[in-house]
């Protein structure tokens, strides 16, 4: 098992910066790939971006890339989301999670997940 635990959420102005945390525990998953998804009300849970933990190959979601920033840091088994230049439509809970061992921006193909945490975005 791997346990992932989110923070960092909260609420901020349209333009500023949040960085979410996500710290994992458990079973080896130097392997996997470690996805940020968000998901908003009423919509389907979508693909942030993923890290692979070992080689460190980052993959944004084209419609994100340049505001959004995955890093890790091995020592504290923790993987982190800057968010930049945040927007109203940035309005999400965000998640991490961990699975695949090759890239993937499909969720169903991740096995653990955090419980998540809400950022809101006011205009």
């Amino acid at each position: 098992q791997v346990q992932l635990v989110e923070s960092g959420g909260g609420l901020v102005q349209a333009g500023g910066s949040l960085r979410l945390s996500c710290a994992a525990s458990g079973r080896t998953f130097s392997t996997y790939h470690m996805g940020w998804f968000r998901q908003a009300p009423g919509k389907e849970r979508e693909f942030v971006g993923s890290i692979n933990w070992s080689a460190g190959r980052i993959y944004y979601a084209d419609s994100l890339k340049g505001r959004f920033t995955i890093s890790r840091d091995n020592a504290k088994n923790t993987v982190y989301l800057q968010m930049n230049s945040l927007k109203p439509e940035d309005t999400a809970v965000y998640y991490c999670a961990a699975g695949p061992t090759y890239y993937s921006p499909i969720a169903r193909d991740y096995d653990y997940w955090g419980q998540g945490t809400q950022v809101t975005v006011s205009s």
